[in-house]
């Protein structure tokens, strides 16, 4: 059969008409796609929003349940105000955590009971959901961590690089979605979003203040001082620092040097920074000495490997060679116990004071600026730390939209390393009968491995600069 003949002419009109359509349809996504960048307007946040809804979803599933953190912290926050009598109140298994401190069987008096794993004024966070019906305590507490997430978005819409704010959107859900709105990491993550930006336009007295608050809400902001305090002293023309190409032979004397100017650096700002942690610690001291300052650093001292940290792969590699491990619950989550533990968490506290020794010495030679020393040493806190729990992420994530990683390189490494700690948590961790068999669900191991590999690679890229996933600066925005 003959196929239809279609008219020279009829043919190019037909063509035109597609490529006029085809024209259309880019100008209308780029059009959308400029509207979803932009720093206002209400298409502008449709991200947040849509953030706000699937990080809800990803918390519904345990909303319910009685032995999520967020129920943890309803206990927190009912002993506090109630004393153990507030225990009574809730589903007779919730608080039981609380049976090995002696508290749910005693009688303990209202506002001595604080968290034990947490700094005290973590109950700021967890005490205005009790204003709902307890049975909607974690719907109440996933609420106010979606009001957090859409301030971090506001702050990274005001002061971030163009696209920030869909970034970090981006990477909560896929990295998050699960444990943002069913955890308090956002409001500390968010505190020291705040205090970078604070400290960008010199605003010192706030960018100090942001930081102690988040660090009396979550210990690790404390490592970031040092950084904090030396980009203060580099702003104000305090701090020497070398002028020619460093080498290991005149590194001593050019720190000598520095420290020789210790007198006239400013030290009020610092100052702030521990009056404010004091007077809030030695309040709650004034209730309970040991929750307000003893049983937080005991519980980080004595916590063993957790099967998601770096060292739980090392620790699992060394069962092939005639060293056995034990999956345990303790703590709080799951550990692992074996003859080899202390030696893999000293070995990781060694890898973690070197790669922090590194950050600060590479931001006071100039090759690090304050936010991505921020990013440095928080990467070097996780990949080296004896706990990786999946809202850690959640720490990096402002910072990095902030500093504008974002790029194809970053969503290469982000991305799957994002999916691998969700796909571990919440799903892999659902597939068992009980929390200790976990690590014995198929994938589990090797899903922990790849994920920590990625991490370790991205890590490492950072400080000796395999890649240029910090060589380009993000503008600052005004």
């Amino acid at each position: 059969m003959l196929r239809e003949q279609i008219p020279a002419g009829q043919g190019e009109q037909q063509s035109a008409s597609a490529r006029q359509a085809e024209g259309t349809s880019a100008r209308l996504f780029a059009l959308l796609w400029n509207m979803l960048l932009a720093r206002r307007g209400m298409v502008a946040y449709l991200p947040a929003l849509a953030a706000v809804v699937l990080l809800f979803c990803g918390a519904s599933w345990q909303i319910f349940w009685i032995h999520t953190d967020a129920a943890r912290y309803q206990c927190y926050a009912l002993t506090f105000w109630q004393g153990s009598q507030g225990t009574h109140l809730l589903p007779e298994n919730q608080c039981a955590f609380l049976y090995q401190f002696g508290v749910a069987r005693s009688n303990v008096p209202p506002f001595h009971i604080l968290p034990f794993e947490y700094p005290p004024l973590t109950l700021t966070l967890f005490s205005p959901a009790l204003v709902a019906p307890l049975i909607y305590y974690q719907i109440a507490f996933a609420l106010l961590m979606a009001l957090a997430v859409i301030l971090i978005y506001w702050l990274l819409q005001r002061y971030g690089p163009r696209g920030a704010g869909l970034a970090c959107a981006f990477y909560l859900v896929v990295g998050a979605w699960a444990t943002a709105e069913g955890r308090f990491d956002l409001v500390p993550a968010g505190l020291t979003l705040l205090c970078l930006i604070a400290a960008e336009r010199r605003r010192w007295t706030l960018a100090y203040v942001a930081l102690a608050l988040a660090f009396l809400l979550k210990l690790y902001p404390l490592l970031l001082l040092p950084a904090l305090f030396m980009a203060e002293q580099i702003a104000c023309g305090r701090l020497h620092r070398p002028s020619a190409p460093l080498t290991l032979r005149r590194l001593p004397g050019e720190i000598w040097q520095t420290l020789r100017g210790a007198g006239s650096w400013r030290w009020n700002h610092t100052l702030i920074f521990f009056s404010v942690i004091v007077t809030i610690s030695g309040l709650f001291a004034l209730l309970n000495f040991q929750g307000a300052v003893v049983s937080q650093l005991s519980y980080l001292a004595n916590r063993p490997v957790q099967v998601e940290a770096t060292g739980s792969t090392l620790l699992w590699l060394a069962t092939l060679f005639g060293h056995p491990a034990t999956v345990v619950y303790t703590f709080g989550s799951i550990n692992i116990e074996s003859d080899l533990g202390n030696l893999v968490a000293l070995a990781c506290e060694a890898c973690f004071l070197l790669g922090y020794v590194l950050v600060i010495l590479w931001q006071w030679r100039g090759k690090l600026d304050l936010v991505q020393a921020f990013i440095g040493v928080i990467l070097v806190f996780i990949v080296t730390g004896k706990v990786f729990s999946p809202q850690y992420l959640i720490w990096l994530i402002p910072l990095l939209a902030y500093n504008g990683a974002f790029n194809r390189l970053w969503l290469l490494l982000w991305t799957p390393l994002s999916l691998l700690t969700t796909a571990v948590y919440p799903y892999l961790y659902m597939q068992a009968r009980s929390a200790t068999l976990a690590p014995y669900v198929p994938g589990f191991i090797e899903f922990v491995a790849i994920r920590n590999f990625l991490l370790v690679v991205i890590t490492l890229a950072f400080l000796f600069n395999w890649f240029p996933l910090f060589n380009n600066r993000r503008p600052l925005a005004h």
